[in-house]
C-alpha cells in the first residue's frame, strides 16, 4: 500500500496532533460538565510537557515513566491551587485560572537552567507513536464515558445545573469540583507529554492565552452535550488552518467568521444529541 505510506509520511504529524487536541478538548469538557469555566488547561498542558521532557532528557527516564510524571505533576498542582480558586465561579474563575497560566509561563521563563527559558527545550526524543495517542484517546474516552454514567457523573450534572440545589441534596459540591479540576489537569498533562515527545521542541509561548482559547473553542465548537462533541471540535479546529491555507492572509478572518456563525446559529455546538434526535425523528415522520 504505497499510497498509504506516502499519505502517512506527509500527514502523520497532523493526524497525531488531532488526537492530542482531542485530549485537550476532553480535559476542558470535564470541567465544563461540572459547571467550571476554568482556563488553566493550557498551563496544565505545559506543566505536563515540561515535566515529561525534563524526566526524559535530564534523568533518562523511560517513556512510560515520563508520561506518568506528565500526568501526575499537573494533577498535583491542580489539587494545590484548587482550594482557593474553585471557590470562585463564572468569569471570576476564568480570570483566576488565566492568571495562574501566566504565573506558570513566567516561572518557565525564569527557570532557564531547567526549562531553557525563552528558548525552550530542544532535542526532546520523538518517542510518541501513533498507537500511544490512539491508546490514550480511547482510554480517556472510556474513562469519561464510564464516569459520566456513574454517581459522580450525575453529581457533576446536578452541580452544573444548580450548585446550591445539589448541595441541599447532599452532594459534596467542593469535592466533586476538585475531582473534575484534577482529572481535567491530568488529561491536559497527558496531552502535553505526548505532544512534547512528538514535536521535538517545546517553548513557553505554546502554553499561553492563545492555546487556552483554542482548547475552549474546540469544546464549544463541537458541543459539550456529549463526548463526541469535543473530539469533533478538535478535528475541525486542527484541520481548519490546513483547509484554508489557500486563503493565506484571510485565513484568520475565515476562522473567526466560521466560529461566529457556529455560536450564532448553533449555540450548543455542532454535535448536539438532542437536536440530532429531533432531526432524525422529523425525517422518519
Amino acid at each position: 500500500m504505497e499510497w498509504f505510506d506516502n499519505f502517512w509520511q506527509v500527514y502523520n504529524n497532523l493526524i497525531l496532533t488531532i488526537g492530542v487536541n482531542a485530549l485537550l478538548a476532553l480535559s476542558i469538557w470535564l470541567t465544563l460538565s461540572c459547571g467550571l469555566l476554568a482556563m488553566a488547561n493550557a498551563a496544565f498542558m505545559g506543566i505536563g510537557a515540561y515535566t515529561a521532557s525534563i524526566l526524559t532528557m535530564n534523568y533518562g527516564a523511560p517513556f512510560p515513566l515520563a508520561l506518568a510524571g506528565g500526568i501526575a505533576a499537573p494533577a498535583l498542582v491542580a489539587l494545590l491551587i484548587g482550594g482557593p480558586t474553585l471557590r470562585l465561579s463564572g468569569v471570576y474563575l476564568a480570570m483566576a485560572t488565566l492568571g495562574f497560566g501566566e504565573v506558570v509561563r513566567v516561572l518557565i521563563l525564569n527557570a532557564e537552567s531547567l526549562t531553557g527559558g525563552a528558548l525552550g527545550l530542544n532535542g526532546i526524543p520523538q518517542s510518541t507513536q501513533w498507537w500511544h495517542v490512539l491508546l490514550a484517546l480511547v482510554a480517556v474516552l472510556l474513562i469519561l464515558w464510564r464516569l459520566r454514567r456513574s454517581r459522580i457523573g450525575r453529581a457533576f450534572e446536578a452541580i452544573n445545573e444548580d450548585a446550591v440545589a445539589a448541595s441541599l441534596m447532599g452532594i459534596a459540591v467542593n469535592a466533586h469540583k476538585m475531582l473534575a479540576f484534577a482529572l481535567g489537569a491530568a488529561i491536559a498533562g497527558l496531552a502535553g507529554a505526548l505532544n512534547a515527545h512528538l514535536t521535538f521542541f517545546i517553548g513557553p509561548s505554546e502554553f499561553g492565552f492563545d492555546r487556552g482559547v483554542d482548547i475552549l473553542t474546540m469544546a464549544i465548537l463541537g458541543g459539550t452535550g456529549g463526548l463526541s462533541g469535543p473530539v469533533l471540535g478538535a478535528l475541525i479546529v486542527t484541520l481548519l488552518p490546513e483547509l484554508l491555507r489557500s486563503f493565506r492572509d484571510f485565513r484568520t478572518m475565515m476562522n473567526g467568521a466560521i466560529l461566529v456563525l457556529i455560536v450564532l446559529f448553533l449555540p450548543k455546538g455542532l454535535w448536539d444529541p438532542k437536536r440530532i434526535r429531533q432531526w432524525f425523528g422529523s425525517k422518519a415522520a
